[in-house]
C-alpha cells in the first residue's frame, strides 16, 4: 500500500467504506508483514472490485456490472481457459 502520506489504493478503499481495513493493510504492508496485509483485505472489498468465482457467479456479477453502466473491464488472468471464459462472457 505504498506511501503512508499519499496512496491511491488506500484512498480508494476509504472511499469504498473500508477505511479501517485500509489502515490495517497499509500498516502491515509497510511494516513488512505482507501476508498479514493480504489477510486483512476484506472479502467484500474484493467482491466489489473484481469478478471471482465460478463461471455462473462471474456471469451473474458481470451482468450486474453491465447494468450499472460500467463500460471498461480490465481482465488480468494468467491462464488461457480463463481468458476464453471471459471472452465468451463479454463478447
Amino acid at each position: 500500500m505504498g506511501s503512508r502520506n499519499r496512496n491511491f489504493y488506500n484512498d480508494l478503499a476509504h472511499r469504498y467504506g473500508y477505511g479501517e481495513a485500509a489502515e490495517l493493510i497499509q500498516a502491515a504492508y509497510l511494516d513488512g508483514r505482507r501476508m498479514d496485509a493480504v489477510r486483512a483485505v476484506p472479502d467484500a472489498l474484493v467482491d466489489e472490485v473484481s469478478l471471482v468465482g465460478s463461471r455462473d457467479r462471474i456471469a451473474d456479477r458481470l451482468q450486474r456490472w453491465e447494468a450499472s453502466g460500467v463500460t471498461t473491464l480490465i481482465v488480468a488472468v494468467s491462464d488461457l481457459p480463463t481468458v476464453r471464459l471471459m471472452a465468451e462472457l463479454v463478447l
